[in-house]
């Protein structure tokens, strides 16, 4: 089971109220059980209230960290303000099925899927996960 901080679920959902009509997306770090960390990144897609394009330089930047010895990248998140915790058509048509987390925010609720086969939209595979107790 995947465990998420604490304190990085709280900057998922407060990024996600801070901007509730909009798409709001980020990195997602830490190793195959925890998410350690989460870091907001700018939307660039060309509508934002309906997906997101996570900033590529942002994208880059934690890669060229990531091989440099720095925080591991194992996935993306972003809110739907629909209110729907699922994959859309249109994360899974951006999705590669590259195994990254995908934790999608709608309010208070939240949902993770591996990016890797077939379930939501042929695309996704739900990661049960707990919060952790402490951070």
């Amino acid at each position: 089971m995947l465990e998420i901080s604490r304190t990085a679920l709280h900057r998922i959902i407060a990024a996600a109220h801070a901007d509730p009509a909009r798409e709001v997306c980020g990195l997602l770090f830490g190793d195959d059980a925890r998410v350690d960390r989460a870091e907001p990144c700018a939307n660039v897609a060309a509508d934002p209230a309906r997906t997101f394009e996570i900033d590529p330089a942002a994208h880059f930047a934690a890669l060229r960290a990531e091989r440099a010895g720095g925080a591991k990248l194992i996935g993306y998140w972003h809110s739907h303000p629909s209110g729907d915790v699922r994959p859309s058509a249109t994360d899974a048509a951006m999705a590669a099925a590259d195994g990254k987390l995908w934790l999608i925010a709608a309010g208070t609720e939240i949902g993770i899927w591996r990016a890797e086969g077939a379930d939501s939209h042929g695309r996704f595979v739900a990661v049960p996960y707990r919060i952790a107790a402490v951070t």
